[in-house]
């Protein structure tokens, strides 16, 4: 096969693969349905990854990478602080409804050796967590890097929770979740008063 002919070729698997984990989540994947949804066949799609779990590995390393974009509006030093942070939240979030399994499949991992997971922790520890604090740090004028850790995990927190579980509110309990915009100008009344 061609090299332009078998870089298509695992694009289009990766692309079902992605397309089929925002409708269907990651437990439904199977070779046998990635290789139908792209239009390929198992052999193929064993060719390219090897298996299930590599497949599931290299989408989410995928997705994963899709939130690093996220974090460059907290470079955009010409927008008030408040407003990098709501819009960084809004966008970061945006890509947990996208992949709303991908967040809690990372969650129950913990510490598995798992290495889209350690790539993304290593991003955040030395990129993205630094924005997010000099942000914070801007709108509070708190100094404390152990204050500033803290009150960006609570954020995380109330948004990130209400993210995951709104699914089971919203069709087990009947309980309406707000849009996000609205939460977060909500959490941003109450905490940054």
């Amino acid at each position: 096969m061609e090299p332009d002919k078998k870089s298509e070729t695992k694009e289009k698997i990766m692309q079902a693969t992605l397309e089929f984990t925002k409708q269907s989540g990651f437990e439904g994947i199977t070779i046998r349905k990635i290789a139908e949804a792209s239009g390929t066949n198992v052999s193929l799609v064993n060719y390219y990854f090897g298996s299930k779990e590599n497949l599931i590995s290299e989408s989410i390393k995928i997705i994963l990478s899709s939130f690093q974009h996220t974090f460059a509006i907290l470079d955009e030093l010409s927008i008030p602080a408040r407003d990098r942070l709501k819009q960084f939240l809004m966008d970061y979030l945006q890509v947990i409804r996208e992949y709303p399994e991908l967040l809690s499949r990372i969650i129950l991992m913990g510490s598995a050796d798992f290495s889209s997971q350690q790539e993304y922790g290593s991003f955040l520890n030395l990129l993205g967590f630094p924005k997010v604090q000099n942000t914070l740090k801007e709108i509070t004028g708190e100094q404390q890097p152990e204050r500033l850790t803290t009150m960006m995990t609570q954020i995380f927190g109330a948004l990130f929770l209400p993210a995951l579980m709104s699914p089971i509110l919203e069709k087990g309990a009947s309980v309406k979740i707000a849009p996000i915009e609205e939460q977060i100008d909500l959490l941003f009344e109450r905490y940054f008063h």
